[in-house]
């Protein structure tokens, strides 16, 4: 009994209206509902935003929709949408303390934490220096005075090994403006 009225249900929706089935004209129903819907919400959404906007008057640097009595020079803005930004108040940052061993410019170091500063500074250009030059001598052996070993498709490409050679000259060239620059760093600490 309930196998043939499930048939019978299934075939009364399967049956057309101009063509369509039950399903497809329900799909269009729903599909005009929600266009009705967003339309009728679009449209109290604009007139929201058209009740808005009152008149607007300027009073010399002040902008209102009311006038007050005895407001003088107040002229009435028209065509153009008002939007007032307020300021907000500017920001008040902590005046910074001076303190001994401060880094800032134009505060005074005590002599022994400047030294120690500087000891920490010349251990790190020291521990610099030696990696600059160790990838300074690698990049030389592999350079090879401008004949370096051709790697596996170089063989075969002589413009992948020409490459090769443009990249370790370049890297050989910074490598050396490197060291030199630590050098320098270097030698203003032996002046001192």
């Amino acid at each position: 009994m309930l196998g043939a009225w499930r048939t019978y249900l299934f075939a009364s929706m399967q049956r057309t209206v101009l063509g369509l089935s039950f399903f497809h004209c329900f799909e269009i129903f729903m599909g005009a509902m929600q266009l009705f819907f967003i339309a009728v919400v679009g449209a109290l959404t604009m007139g929201q935003l058209v009740w808005a906007q009152d008149r607007i008057y300027r009073c010399g640097d002040i902008y209102t929709n009311v006038i007050a009595k005895d407001a003088v020079n107040c002229k009435l803005i028209t065509g153009a949408n008002v939007t007032i930004v307020q300021p907000s108040p500017p920001k008040t940052t902590p005046q910074p303390s001076v303190s001994k061993g401060s880094s800032q410019p134009g505060l005074q170091v005590s002599p022994s934490d400047q030294r120690t500063k500087d000891a920490d500074a010349r251990i790190i250009l020291e521990a610099e220096l030696k990696k600059a030059e160790a990838l300074y001598g690698a990049l030389s052996k592999e350079f090879n005075a401008g004949e370096p070993e051709k790697l596996g498709p170089e063989h075969k490409n002589h413009q992948k090994y020409l490459d090769r050679i443009a990249e370790l000259k370049a890297s050989l060239a910074r490598v050396d403006a490197d060291r030199v620059a630590i050098r320098r760093e270097l030698s203003r600490f032996a002046l001192q």
